[in-house]
Formats: structure tokens, sequence, C-alpha cells
């Protein structure tokens, strides 16, 4: 009798190992779409991209990464339609344009296929569009914060350079900005485009006609980096107060120099890494329970260790995850630096 039972329990060990091994190398559980409106030349989403990555990777999904290789919206447009016709297990879009996107968006909820809205896009927006949840930094709220720093310091007067002036959104750091110290938004705003030659240009020009001009907010490092050329050959270096969204290493320099007085921090790495996580979560659960999925997400290992690696901090709402704003200065900007334009 015994030996039939050993038999027995071996060919069920061998059986029970195969199993196993068999889901340890298995494929991916999903495939996710993660859509952007932004241009390939704009480096800042590296660091959206390593958060994707590394979400793939603890959760063992895949996720496609796409956009319009010159931040066309309308070349958007067809992206989302392609995700709702290729049927993914889950899509993430930006909404660079809530009128223009609203139909194709529409597409991925008459086909059930879940969804979740990330970096641009208002909380209001994406609950009227169906998505899950929004993952970002409210930016109305995020430049209303640099202008109170900015109002503490005695601006009254500053130039806004918008280098994605075709988002509407990105006029809400500005706006936000410009009502906390008291200017006219309109009249503070440079639509800087994207070429870094024409940026620098347009700002010394600017500052060359608005002498009086006291500050300057640039919206990331796009218009960022040629604004610290342009300061630093004026000489207004570590004399203008300066400004800026969102980090890279120039930034980061220009932070330790004393050229830029901060940097406002979205945290890009969690919108790339938390929406592909909520994604995954409620794939793996069979549902689309936002709450439950959030709760296992806060309490994930593997999570918790990328938040104490890069030293980010998510703000978790009853629908939504809030990105930022946190501020970069020259009391944290040796911790940040050295992660700048990878996870930071």
């Amino acid at each position: 009798m015994r030996l039939p039972v050993m038999k027995a329990l071996c060919v069920a060990a061998a059986v029970l190992s195969m199993g196993l091994h068999v889901d340890a190398n298995a494929g991916p559980v999903a495939h996710f779409d993660f859509i952007t409106h932004a241009p390939d030349s704009d480096a800042w989403w590296n660091t959206v991209k390593n958060g994707i990555k590394q979400a793939d990777e603890d959760f063992n999904v895949q996720t496609d990464y796409r956009n319009p290789p010159n931040g066309d919206i309308a070349d958007m447009v067809q992206l989302v339609n392609q995700a709702a016709a290729r049927n993914y297990d889950g899509v993430v879009t930006t909404i660079a344009d809530f009128d223009l996107l609203k139909g194709s968006v529409s597409r991925l909820k008459a086909k059930n296929i879940p969804f979740v809205t990330a970096n641009t896009g208002t909380e209001k927006q994406s609950a009227d569009l169906g998505a899950l949840l929004h993952v970002g930094q409210p930016e109305y709220l995020a430049g209303e914060e640099a202008g109170k720093r900015a109002k503490a310091d005695g601006i009254k007067t500053f130039l806004c350079v918008n280098h994605y002036a075709t988002n509407p959104l990105s006029f809400e750091r500005c706006r936000g900005f410009a009502e906390a110290i008291g200017a006219d938004m309109k009249t503070s705003v440079l639509d800087a485009g994207t070429d870094p030659t024409d940026i620098e240009s347009k700002v010394s020009a600017y500052l060359r006609a608005h002498p009086n001009t006291q500050g300057v907010l640039t919206l990331g490092p796009t218009s960022a980096d040629p604004t610290i050329r342009a300061v630093t050959k004026m000489g207004l270096a570590g004399k203008i107060w300066f400004a800026t969204f969102d980090i890279d290493s120039d930034v980061a320099k220009g932070i330790k120099d004393g050229t830029i007085k901060f940097c406002t921090d979205q945290q890009p790495y969690l919108q790339g890494y938390i929406p592909v996580a909520m994604l995954a979560i409620m794939h793996k659960n069979h549902n689309t329970d936002v709450a439950q999925a959030r709760n296992e997400l806060e309490k994930d290992p593997k999570f918790m260790k990328r938040l104490q690696d890069y030293g980010l901090k998510p703000v978790y709402e009853a629908r939504n995850i809030s990105s930022g704003p946190g501020f970069i200065t020259p009391q944290n900007i040796e911790k940040v630096s050295a992660l700048a334009g990878m996870y930071r």
C-alpha cells in the first residue's frame, strides 16, 4: 500500500512543480495601452516611461506607450480610436483637449474597456469622460501654490513661458500663479513653442521689452533650459526671480547655483506607475473597484519600496490620486538631483 501512495505523491508533486514552473515563466497577464499627447522631443516623459516600465515588471503586465510624434492632438485622437479597436485590457490616456478627445474616449467606454486618465486634465473632466480615476497634479492649484511663494517674495509682475500652449490646461498653471500675485495673466504669457533657440530668443526679447518684469515662470524643462541660458547671457541669473515646473539636470543645476528659486514637482514617475498598477490590480480582481485596488496598492511591498527608493509621496483621495504639487528647493535638491530625469 505504501508504494502506490508514495508514487501518487511523487506524481502530484511533479505536476505541481510543473504548474509553478509554467506560472513563473508565463507571459504578461494583461496588455494595456498608455497614450499621451507628448511629442517625441519632450524628454521629460522619460520619467513617466520609467514608471510604466517598472509597474509592468512589478505586476507582470505589458503596456504599450504611444504618442503623436509631433504632439498633434488630432493624431492622439486616432491613437485612442485604435486602442478601442484593438480591445486592450485597459487604457491610460492624458486629457490634452477634452473636447477633441471625448468622442474617441467614448468608444473605450462603449466597449467596456476600463480606462484611467493621467497627467493633464482635470478631475472633473476625467469623471465626465467615465474614467475610473485620475492620476495627476491639479494644474491651477500647482500654479497658485508657486504664486503664493512668489508673492511672499514681493513679486507682482511676471512672465509665464509656455512651451505647450496647444494644451489648453497648460494655461491653468499660468492663471493660478497670476491670480496668486494679482497679475494679469493675458499680458504675462509667452507662447514660446518648443524649439530651444526660439525660446531663448523670445524670452530675451520679452525681458528687454519689459525691463520691469520681476519674475519668470517656466512650465517645464523644455522652456526652462533655454530660459536659463537667456537670463544668464543677460546677466540676470540670480537677480531675476525665476521658478519652474518639473526637473531635469539643467534645472537641478539652476537650483543649486541660485538661478532658480524652486521647481514645482508633479512626480511624473507616479503618473506612469500608478495608472498601470491600478489597472493591473483591478484586472487581477476581475472588477473595477477603485477603492479596493487603491488599498491593495498602498500595501504592495514592491510599490512601497519604489516610493522609498525615489522619495515619492502620492496623495490618496476618495476617487483620484494626486502626484503633486511638491517643491524641489535648495534644501532638498541634493537628494532629488541624482534621480532627476529618471525617477524624479
